[in-house]
């Protein structure tokens, strides 16, 4: 009895309060909509390699609070161009394979077809954990948030905190506190102001890879290059972070316990080892002599290379001129599709603390292929010394 007076209590104060239902609006009768609600939001930070770690612990919490998830384009940034762009997620990824693991909905779809009936204008709600000054979220301030959300003409007319509530429904009681908080009845849709998720991606969701499947598109482009480029034998996949800027960040590499995507091959509490510059910036002699080790070791024919720095390209083919081997870059290079190729060597060599690395490493995980990093080797000892070279 108690619960239910609780229950017509709750909806008196929102009536009062003005905040609409959807049990108030003008839904047609046998419209389909998913009535345990929908989860967006903006992946604002930083570039693709974060944008896809901050995905995996979307779709878990997603599922976790069993709502739809609505599938965000991923947010690109060209040189030169003062607002960012809105790539549509299925031009990089598959839909289909998603569902297998939870419901899903591409943000271009949900927009055009469900949100004018169950989430209007005048009707939406925008989440963050921390109000700003002025006592809203920071919804639309910026690049990327005001053109990701602008992108679908979309204003919020309310704004909510969640603090202290967790993204890791998987723990006691959170997900029945976030139903508790925002019911659903209420809040048709949670958009947050930017992913609920947390970056690197926990290591209990890295597993969803799985399900994230490169589009035809991407599919046929890797293909299509391996079979003209890279089909003489078996070839090494390499992704270089030497860029100036990469460069200056590894500098404060051993400021914390972890940097970056470094639990990928550190493990979350440091337990195969510690952070150091060389893991984060290897020297060019390192790169060769693990490089060396391994094309020996798979009879490799070719080096695919994807790198943010070129000049690493002479400094490789000048530093394996021994071996005859190919040293291989697509050009232009195109990041998802450099990706796509990196899965498919047969054998990965990547940057323990990037995040675009550790997107190949997933994918070949998923696949029981084999992969290392430079400086490091899963398969060997807890502690890196930075004055001996592991491979």
């Amino acid at each position: 009895m108690e619960q239910i007076i609780g229950f017509f209590c709750k909806l008196a104060f929102l009536s009062a309060v003005g905040i609409a239902t959807t049990s108030g609006l003008d839904i047609p009768e046998g419209f389909e909509y998913d009535k345990k609600g929908y989860v967006a939001y903006c992946p604002c930070m930083g570039r693709f390699g974060n944008q896809a770690d901050h995905f995996l612990g979307a779709l878990a919490f997603a599922k976790g609070l069993d709502r739809t998830l609505i599938l965000p384009p991923w947010v690109e940034y060209e040189y030169m161009k003062p607002s960012s762009s809105q790539i549509p997620f299925d031009k990089y990824f598959q839909v289909e394979p998603l569902k297998k693991f939870h419901r899903v909905i591409t943000m271009e779809k949900f927009m055009k077809e469900i949100a004018p009936v169950i989430w209007p204008p005048g009707e939406r709600t925008g989440i963050c954990y921390v109000f700003r000054d002025n006592g809203k979220c920071p919804m639309k301030e910026g690049n990327p948030f005001g053109p990701f959300w602008d992108n679908f003409k979309i204003e919020f007319d309310n704004h909510r905190s969640y603090q202290p509530l967790s993204y890791s429904t998987q723990y006691s009681n959170i997900k029945e506190k976030w139903h508790e908080v925002f019911p659903v009845s209420t809040y048709p849709v949670l958009a947050f102001s930017g992913a609920p998720a947390a970056f690197p991606v926990n290591a209990e969701n890295r597993k969803l890879h799985i399900f994230l499947q490169w589009s035809n598109f991407i599919n046929s482009e890797a293909e299509d290059f391996i079979a003209k480029e890279l089909s003489d034998g078996p070839f090494v996949g390499v992704h270089l972070r030497r860029g100036s800027d990469f460069k200056k960040a590894c500098k404060h590499a051993t400021s914390g316990q972890q940097f970056f995507a470094s639990p990928q091959c550190l493990g979350s509490n440091n337990e195969h080892g510690k952070m150091s510059y060389e893991l984060c910036y290897p020297d060019r002699q390192m790169i060769a002599k693990q490089l060396k080790t391994i094309i020996k070791k798979i009879k490799a024919t070719a080096v695919y290379v994807a790198t943010d720095h070129n000049p690493s390209l002479k400094e490789l083919k000048t530093d394996l001129k021994g071996t005859k081997v190919k040293i291989i870059q697509r050009t232009p290079s195109e990041p998802h599709v450099d990706l796509a190729i990196l899965g498919r060597s047969d054998h990965y060599i990547g940057n323990c603390v990037s995040s675009f690395s550790a997107f190949a490493k997933r994918e070949r995980d998923a696949a029981n292929k084999p992969s290392s990093f430079w400086y490091f080797d899963m398969k060997k000892p807890k502690n890196i010394d930075s004055n001996k070279t592991e491979l």
